[in-house]
């Protein structure tokens, strides 16, 4: 970015998100919820053993995220703005110890810059102080800007829940 002749410089920052930052996941939360029920199954409601199970947006179930046991939230900074989040928690209810990246989401202005990615490797970083073993994160079918995030890290499909609504 240009003005005045000078160069601004954006600042891309994660940290743990804190009590303060409740409302705005709440609203970036809506956010990622409103833009996945446009992906083909971004509707369904899916068990936690699936993988990333989006929260309710609310203060409560994100509060949760903030102050719950296995469970973190990060958020993503452009300069001061809030701009992304990551949320996500440990499951302990397999053969081994697994995180589930419920969400990692940068509003459209805010990306192409690196926070996703930032966010991201902080989310992984945390995992691995966990003693998780590997990471999920939920990619909706034809999706594939998430998908290529996803793989641009190193992730890679494991498994694909086929599904027939009935009634």
């Amino acid at each position: 970015m240009t003005g005045g002749g000078r160069t601004a410089v954006t600042v891309e920052q994660v940290r743990s998100a804190g009590g303060s930052d409740v409302e705005r996941l709440v609203e970036l939360t809506a956010a990622f919820r409103s833009a996945v029920a446009t992906k083909r199954g971004g509707t369904d409601t899916r068990a936690a053993d699936e993988g990333g199970q989006p929260p309710e947006a609310s203060h409560e179930a994100l509060a949760a995220y903030v102050a719950g046991p296995g469970t973190t939230a990060l958020v993503g900074l452009l300069d001061a703005w809030t701009a992304g989040m990551a949320l996500c928690r440990v499951d302990d209810g397999g053969r081994s110890r697994r995180g589930v990246l419920d969400v990692c989401y940068v509003e459209p202005g805010a990306r192409e810059v690196g926070l996703g990615q930032l966010l991201l490797e902080r989310s992984v970083a945390w995992f691995r102080a966990q003693g998780c073993t590997g990471v999920d994160g939920t990619a909706f079918p034809g999706d594939r800007g998430a998908k290529q995030f996803y793989e641009s890290a190193g992730f890679k499909a494991r498994l694909l829940v086929m599904h027939l609504p009935l009634g």
